[in-house]
């Protein structure tokens, strides 16, 4: 199966099945997709091609400001709408300019939305582990940062491995220039001055996780720790999203 879904708009819309999870299984196809902003699902073949997909929740990661300033996914019958801002302190990606390690920079924001976030965080698990939230969406902004600390977490708890948690963070690459686009075309009194913008190499990624083993021992023990996720929390998510065996 086809782990990016095409869209006119939506660039970075990906299903987060089909990776070797816990106890041999797979986490299932079209169950978790994560995802650049939904707002810009406008053209009617994406809302035709979204609408297809049977979406029960979306749960958006970004500030409500930036959701008054640049909207949010349409109010489709029965579709579940769950906020949970997830960072706490803002920066201007477009502003940040070059002379610093780009990767250990966005690693370090990374630990500030882990620890600055906890309630949303653990908020977000639960609504993926809940069973009534069917089909779930998250996303962020542009399906990279925010979005890739919560499939981070996500996929670790249900016992996918490091390297396909970095592989599957990594194919961001893929959207990084329509990403770029699609910035410039949001600011266009503005000057893109961060050439790291909208890439996504494992190193971030990667940097981060080590920061958290080295803090809490594992992605695992942050979780137990900060969050406060249990037995009960990662069984729920595995039922949901791995397919046993499979």
């Amino acid at each position: 199966m086809t782990r990016h879904v095409e869209f006119q708009r939506l660039h970075n819309f990906r299903d987060l099945g089909g990776y070797p999870a816990a106890e041999g299984g797979a986490t299932k196809w079209g169950v978790l997709y994560r995802s650049d902003n939904l707002r810009k699902l406008s053209e009617s073949a994406d809302v035709e091609r979204f609408r297809a997909l049977d979406v029960h929740t979306v749960i958006d990661l970004r500030y409500p400001w930036e959701i008054e300033q640049s909207g949010r996914v349409p109010e489709f019958p029965g579709l579940r709408y769950v906020n949970l801002s997830i960072e706490h302190r803002p920066y201007d990606q477009g502003a940040l300019g070059d002379g610093f390690d780009p990767w250990r920079f966005l690693a370090d924001r990374y630990m500030e939305v882990a620890q600055d976030g906890v309630k949303e965080i653990r908020g977000v698990l639960d609504v993926i582990a809940d069973p009534e939230s069917g089909t779930t969406v998250f996303h962020c902004a542009s399906g990279k940062d925010r979005t890739g600390i919560i499939a981070m977490l996500v996929l670790s708890l249900i016992g996918v491995s490091e390297e396909n948690v970095l592989d599957d963070f990594a194919l961001t690459e893929l959207a990084t220039q329509r990403l770029i686009a699609d910035w410039k075309a949001f600011y266009p009194g503005r000057e893109l001055s961060w050439s790291a913008y909208a890439r996504a190499p494992k190193e971030p990624m990667e940097l981060f996780i080590a920061d958290l083993k080295s803090q809490y021992g594992s992605v695992q023990g942050y979780t137990e720790k900060e969050l406060g996720v249990d037995d009960a929390l990662i069984a729920a998510l595995k039922a949901k999203l791995v397919d046993v065996g499979a």
